[in-house]
């Protein structure tokens, strides 16, 4: 499959409400059992994790299945909501609580999310695009911030 035929999928309206009300519930599950080998559309095509945080109503532990980009050691969750008019649900519970854990290729951590400033994410904002090309695309769905979390190891 090319990069542009993937984009356009993942991007199109109906793989949108396919991914939130379907993979978004199967891949954590699928991902951390693989041991982040395998996702529901098959062998992940860019860095992917499994963010664990706890819910700031329920106090559960919600897993999110997310696209990111490694930097010097920590990781970059972008908080996109494919473009959505609100934040993901999963941005406020890092807001309420930012220990997490995080699983990535077949590791598992603690880690602490700090949400970034407006001049931090400028300064990587091209290094998501390259990493996570939907990104154009969500962003033109939207008008709000879209918010961009550094997830930093704790140990």
């Amino acid at each position: 499959m090319s990069d542009r035929f993937a984009i356009w999928l993942t991007t199109h309206p109906v793989m949108t409400w396919l991914i939130r009300h379907g993979a978004s519930r199967i891949d954590p599950i699928l991902f951390r059992a693989t041991g982040g080998r395998y996702t529901s559309m098959g062998a992940p095509r860019m860095p992917m994790l499994t963010l664990t945080a706890t819910g700031r109503h329920s106090g559960k532990k919600r897993s999110v299945h997310l696209a990111c980009l490694e930097q010097e050691g920590d990781f970059l969750v972008v908080a996109s909501a494919m473009g959505q008019q609100r934040h993901p649900a999963w941005s406020h519970n890092l807001d309420a609580d930012p220990n997490v854990e995080v699983q990535v290729s077949g590791r598992r951590f603690d880690a602490r999310a700090r949400v970034l400033s407006r001049d931090e994410k400028d300064q990587v904002w091209g290094a998501v695009h390259e990493a996570i090309p939907q990104m154009r695309v969500y962003e033109g769905r939207t008008d709000r911030d879209i918010r961009v979390y550094r997830l930093s190891p704790t140990k």
